[in-house]
């Protein structure tokens, strides 16, 4: 009997460790997604700020912020990096609605620079 009894536990321990790697192999994914498409937006509202088209370049910059928030929402632990990415995505937003493109751009260029940075769990 207490054979079975340790059997039922070990099995029971090895469901719950495989579920918890799973899932944490799924939001590292997911993040890294969000991640890829938070640079890919940014790099499009860049090429936009360069053109001195404000509107897109707030569009984008708009959407890259929304990805760049899912990702950290995504990850288990903080990222500076991320986070900084997002700072800078802010403040390219705010300058976009004065209608600074040129201070826009520079701000977008350091979120991209920040979100290229590997992610280390």
């Amino acid at each position: 009997m207490e054979s079975r009894q340790s059997r039922i536990i070990i099995v029971t321990m090895m469901s719950t460790l495989t579920f918890l790697f799973s899932s944490s192999e799924v939001t590292a994914s997911n993040a890294s997604r969000h991640t890829t498409e938070a640079i890919k937006h940014a790099e499009t509202a860049r090429i936009h700020g360069k053109s001195g088209h404000t509107k897109t370049l707030l569009e984008y910059a708009q959407e890259s912020l929304t990805h760049a928030k899912a990702a950290e929402n995504e990850l288990t632990i903080s990222h500076q990096r991320i986070t900084e990415s997002i700072q800078h995505l802010e403040q390219a937003i705010a300058l976009a609605n004065q209608d600074d493109s040129e201070a826009a751009t520079k701000h977008i260029t350091q979120a991209l620079e920040h979100m290229q940075l590997p992610i280390s769990e």
